[in-house]
């Protein structure tokens, strides 16, 4: 991977780990689009389409990837659900933080921290065990009590801290500053080369490209990681077209909607207000930019959902079999609002296991 700062192009070090540039703090991303590489029958996990880190014993695995897609009836139209609550620790993080991990161990990483809403923390928690890594994570005192179990169960120190998701992110950052290794799957982008194996996977179930893809998105990183492996695709010339993505937030907490209808001038009305979909309870979506860019390229939209109808969507999807926690529900109403405007097929993205909420 060709990493470098998106504000002054400085290259990311060849050792250590930082979540920023040194050089100015700006963001570090891929220099360079993703590659099409066709998937190794013996390989695990995303690794079946991804090149590891340094030496081959580094890729860290737990099976993820390779999750259900199932057809069914919403709105009236055929719909296909991908089922990322499948993955090992019930969510899409997974695919990303097999990544991530692994390319800690190639730094020689021994302890590492994150932040989370729970999600990307369970997921972190059960991968750092997997390879070896001392785990300590952040996440709002008044998250998922089962999502804060499964942390700890992993063998991860859990910090609880009082407020909105935003206090998580700046604990977790003095953290950094005093020199742990932030391992965040917000401010480092290898995670979502982990996501845009469910954009090869879905076209590899479908035999085809979707018409449309509908996914929750709180940072935007699952709809970015997606929109870059449709592109690789087509530029490997096995896909015609990219499929509009549609990203679904919660109307409580929705950035990245208000900049889509209103530019800038929207945020000032954007509150962190409580929601039931806490995954997506983001405030100020590091990549915005650019889950905006992929949006607007695929034809795409950001649509936010009131609070009302999240229960009442993860309730339909219930009936449907598909159990789903809150944020994953986002996607019905969206569904219901957009289907008549999507070219078929629609693929629709559950992200997370309805196990993991008490609600």
């Amino acid at each position: 991977m060709a990493i470098t700062c998106l504000n002054c192009g400085r290259k990311y070090p060849e050792a250590g780990v930082a979540y920023c540039c040194p050089a100015c703090g700006g963001l570090f991303d891929e220099q360079e689009p993703l590659t099409w590489h066709e998937p190794e029958i013996s390989g695990e996990g995303v690794w079946r389409y991804l090149q590891p880190y340094g030496e081959s014993d580094t890729a860290v695995s737990l099976g993820e990837g390779n999750t259900p897609l199932l057809p069914a009836e919403a709105a009236g139209r055929r719909v296909y659900f991908k089922c990322e609550y499948s993955n090992p620790t019930g969510s899409f993080k997974d695919r990303g933080t097999a990544v991530l991990t692994s390319f800690l161990l190639s730094r020689g990483v021994s302890e590492a921290i994150e932040d989370s809403s729970g999600n990307a923390g369970a997921s972190f928690a059960a991968y750092a065990a997997r390879a070896g890594i001392k785990a300590r994570v952040f996440a709002p005192s008044d998250a998922s009590g089962l999502k804060r179990s499964q942390i700890e169960s992993y063998g991860a120190e859990l910090v609880g801290v009082p407020g909105p998701r935003t206090a998580s992110s700046q604990a977790v950052l003095k953290a950094a500053y005093g020199g742990a290794v932030y391992a965040s799957h917000a401010y480092l982008p290898h995670n979502l080369a982990g996501y845009a194996t469910c954009a090869y996977e879905i076209v590899e179930q479908l035999r085809a490209s979707p018409g449309a893809v509908v996914t929750p998105s709180g940072q935007g990183g699952l709809l970015l990681g997606l929109g870059r492996g449709f592109v690789a695709l087509r530029e490997a010339g096995l896909v015609d077209k990219l499929p509009a993505l549609i990203g679904v937030q919660a109307a409580a907490c929705a950035p990245l909607a208000a900049l889509f209808e209103v530019g800038l001038a929207g945020l000032d009305l954007v509150t962190e207000g409580p929601t039931l979909a806490e995954g997506v309870r983001v405030r100020t979506p590091l990549r915005a930019e650019a889950v905006l860019r992929m949006v607007r390229v695929t034809g795409g939209r950001i649509l936010a959902v009131a609070e009302t109808e999240i229960l009442r969507g993860r309730d339909a999807l219930a009936r449907l079999g598909f159990y789903v926690e809150p944020t994953s529900a986002l996607v019905w109403q969206a569904l219901e609002e957009s289907l008549p405007q999507l070219r078929e097929p629609v693929v629709a993205i559950l992200t997370g296991s309805g196990y993991k909420v008490a609600v």
